[in-house]
């Protein structure tokens, strides 16, 4: 099975870079979560490549997408996935998000009501009612800006189990470090004000989570 390496253009310019292979529909379409990229969901092409069209981009500033973008929130990512779709000729999917990818599902899935059959979060959705203040968002981004390197480490330490192998853990951190300061500055001023139970409540197809037992979502 080939994965192959494709790009589109957001609706600002800025470009986005996506992993795709496989076919029949469902199609499946991966979004990650902040800080990662796309190379996350790489099992999960090879798992159902076989039998789906499968497809993970890099949101804006991640991975390989392009990050000269001046309005950054939740509705601007699921802009992007829409093209993304559209790229594709996707008309049958199902969108599954990590974390922040969770909520760029829904406002993806409000995009393309008649195409979206499910919104599938990973680890996120604990708490629909839970909205970050701009204030709360703002604080959270200085962190990353001014101070990445420490402020990835704690963020890691909250998404993994004290005793958890210490390598897949490294291996995730070294992986995060690749985002920007500022970018990671964007993404957490994005979230401020967000309300993803008033998006939720608006979409018209089914939302499931899947979750473990930490209750950290970004």
């Amino acid at each position: 099975m080939t994965i192959e390496r494709k790009t589109c253009r957001a609706a600002d310019g800025v470009n986005i870079v996506y992993s795709v292979c496989g076919a029949g529909e469902p199609a499946l379409l991966f979004i990650h979560g902040g800080l990662a990229d796309r190379s996350f969901w790489d099992g999960q092409l090879a798992a159902f490549g076989d039998a789906h069209r499968v497809v993970a981009p890099d949101l804006a500033g991640h991975g390989e997408s392009s990050s000269g973008r001046t309005k950054w929130g939740i509705p601007e990512c699921g802009a992007d996935i829409k093209v993304v779709a559209d790229a594709e000729a996707l008309e049958h999917i199902v969108l599954f998000g990590n974390s922040l990818g969770g909520p760029v599902g829904i406002e993806a899935a409000l995009l393309m009501p008649d195409r979206v059959a499910a919104v599938v979060g990973i680890d996120t959705f604990h708490r629909l009612d839970y909205k970050m203040t701009p204030e709360e968002a703002r604080a959270r981004g200085e962190a990353f800006r001014d101070a990445y390197a420490a402020s990835l480490r704690e963020m890691i330490t909250m998404l993994f189990h004290p005793d958890a192998d210490p390598a897949p853990v490294a291996e995730a951190e070294r992986r995060m470090q690749a985002v920007s300061p500022a970018t990671a500055y964007e993404m957490f001023v994005g979230l401020g004000g967000y309300d993803p139970s008033a998006a939720a409540r608006r979409l018209a197809v089914p939302l499931r989570a899947i979750d473990g037992d930490l209750l950290l979502s970004i």
